[in-house]
Parts: C-alpha cells; structure tokens; sequence
C-alpha cells in the first residue's frame, strides 16, 4: 500500500511515519514544506491511502490559514478528482472547528471540501475533529501546555500559567495513530467523522503538578502510577523530553562491611525495590515481620536462606544461586535470614510490599539459630 502524507514532518506525522515504517507492506509518501505542488500531483496519482495532516494553526497572518487550510485542502481534492482514483483520506481537522475564530473557519472550510469530495465517492473521507494532541516529538513553546510544560519542567526552567483552574480535553498521540491504522487496515469503516475513543479532561494547573511530580520522583524515588491512562501517557511524553545527560541519576547507597544497599524505586501502594550485595560468609537480615512481605532474587553468587516461625520453632533451610533464578518469599510470622555460602560477592534483587517506613518498621530483630533445629 502506497501511503501519502502531507504534514509528514509535523508532530503527528512524524509519529505516523515512525508507526507505518514498521510495516513492510507500505510504502510512505511525504510531502513537507519543502515539497512543490507539482510534487503533489505526482504522489496523489500514486496513493492508496492519503493522510492529510498538513496545515496552519499558528501563522503570523491570518490570511495564511485560507492558504495553508482551505486552499491546500481544495486543491488536495481536486488532484484526487483529476487523478482517477478513489484513495482513502484522513483529516486532521480540530475541535475549533465548532467555534466562530479564523482558525476554526479555515478548518471548517476544509472539511467541507472533503466532504464534497465523500460524496462525490472519489475518496472514502475520514475526518477527526482532534482536541489538544500531546505525546513525544511535539512541538515545545508553541501551542501545547504538555510540550511545554515537559520540555521546561525536565530541564528545570520556570512555567507560566494565567489560569490553572481552566479545562483542557487531551487525546495521546498513539491513540491517534491507532485509530488511523484502524482505518489503513478497514477495522474502522465509521461515517464521516471519526473520534478517537481514549480522551483525556484535566486542568492545565493539573498537568503541569503531574509533571512536577514526575521531576521530583528522582529524588523521592516514589514513582507515579504510570501504568494506565493519562497518567502512563503523560509520563511517557515527559520522558521523551529528558536530554540525553539526562536520561540516567543516581541513588542512595548505604555501605557497610557486609556490603552494600541500594533502594532503586518506591511506588505509593506496591512497596519498593531495591539491591542489595553481600561479601562471602556475610549473612543479612535475622528479623521478623507481622505483615510486611519480601521477595528475593539472587542474581549472583550463592545463598543459604534460614527461616524459623517464631511460635512453633519450626525451621526450613534453602538454597538458590543466580544460575537458576527462584523467587524466595519473607512469610510474617517466621524470623528468616541470608547468608552468601559461595565464594564471590552475592548480589541479591529485593521486592518489599510497603515503602520502608522508620517510624513504623515492621521489622523485628531475632536470629535464626541454624543450629538448633
């Protein structure tokens, strides 16, 4: 399939691009700014599909919104006529379409056009009436608070907000791009207009203190809840912005002459993780918990680990390495230790299903007493 983009080193179309370059049955066609209308012509007599992503949302004269919205969109439809060939056409149109400002009438033009063009049956027309799009690749100090807020937040540089109580409706970039591979591969065949389903409402003071949080948890090691959502979006795209000086930090060590302990990341409701290393012969721990509960992975080296309840005084021994990883559990109730019994330094991973808390430790000191079984 032969896939033309107009806008293809837009935000949009850049993500579009890096999405259908994944694909070995398409090939992408883009026209830019650096493009001749002739070369329009040409891609639009070789194209299966048509995303037309290119336009103006930010010009220094008004005027330029009839040229780079409504005359491009026109005269994108009659080089579709003119060509013969019944392509389909997504448009990337914007929610300001519905209101009465030059933008939104140039958008509306341009649908219009499209539409037209649906019902002269040259093109099957896909029209997305888009809110504010954010995601990686946009634009910074331009027209979206998430770009601006995550390139300046990430690099410790002041933001402004006139109102933070005012909404904002969001949708994800790959959201978007989803949906316009749902259209390439016919699992879309809606009217139309089409909506992304995943939309996001917040308050511009909201975002801008999520991505504050995300800044800070390098230093609180407490992660956000970025597994689903806008949330998980948000993050990602604050990411995307981090220099590359920026992509690593460091963390607390606490050392002593058993070894040393290294917590890499909390979370608010499923405890931490962290690391830890023991010298041959070292053994950790000797202690107890009521209701916390551990996991440990040995990575390298060997270990021996101790258990004994601290009522009934039954005991249990075993024994992993990091040539066969096994999860050994902390069960409340048995007092339980780890001992290196190899002869290298012993690295063990360690999962505890609550942050550390010092006021409040859970954590009861009793040895073992391997000996008495």
């Amino acid at each position: 399939m032969r896939i033309l983009i107009t806008g293809a080193s837009g935000f949009i179309g850049k993500n579009l691009v890096a999405r259908l370059s994944e694909r070995a049955s398409v090939e992408i066609i883009q026209f830019t700014r650096e493009s001749t209308r002739d070369q329009l012509a040409q891609y639009v007599e070789a194209a299966d599909c048509i995303f037309h992503l290119a336009g103006i949302n930010r010009p220094l004269d008004e005027a330029e919104f009839i040229s780079g919205n409504v005359e491009l969109t026109s005269e994108l439809c009659q080089l579709i006529l003119k060509s013969g060939r019944h392509p389909k056409v997504v448009y990337t149109s914007s929610i300001q379409a519905e209101k009465d400002n030059a933008y939104g009438s140039s958008k509306l033009a341009a649908e219009n056009a499209l539409a037209e063009l649906n019902r002269n049956n040259a093109g099957s027309v896909h029209i997305f009436r888009l809110p504010n799009v954010f995601g990686k690749w946009c634009k910074p100090n331009y027209n979206s608070a998430v770009a601006t807020f995550c390139h300046n937040i990430s690099r410790g540089l002041d933001i402004q907000i006139n109102d933070p109580n005012a909404n904002i409706s969001l949708v994800y970039i790959d959201d978007v791009i989803d949906k316009f591979l749902e259209i390439i591969d016919g699992v879309e065949n809606g009217g139309l207009y089409v909506n992304v389903p995943t939309q996001y409402e917040s308050t511009v003071g909201k975002l801008a203190e999520q991505i504050y949080l995300f800044k800070n948890s390098r230093q609180t090691l407490v992660t956000e809840r970025v597994g689903t959502g806008l949330v998980r979006a948000l993050y990602a795209t604050y990411v995307s912005y981090l220099r590359p000086e920026d992509f690593s930090y460091g963390v607390p060590q606490h050392g002593d002459p058993r070894g040393v302990f290294v917590e890499m990341l909390k979370t608010p409701d499923s405890g931490q993780f962290s690391y830890f290393t023991a010298h041959p012969g070292i053994t950790r721990g000797g202690h107890y918990h009521h209701s916390k509960t551990e996991k440990f992975l040995v990575i390298r080296g060997t270990a021996k680990f101790g258990f004994r309840h601290i009522q009934t005084n039954q005991y249990y021994v075993l024994h992993t390495s990091g040539d066969k990883p096994e999860i050994v559990e902390t069960v409340p109730g048995w007092t339980h230790d780890i001992t290196n019994v190899g002869d290298e330094e012993m690295i063990v991973m360690l999962w505890a299903n609550e942050i550390f808390d010092r006021d409040h430790p859970d954590t009861y000191a009793r040895p073992v007493n391997h000996e008495k079984t």
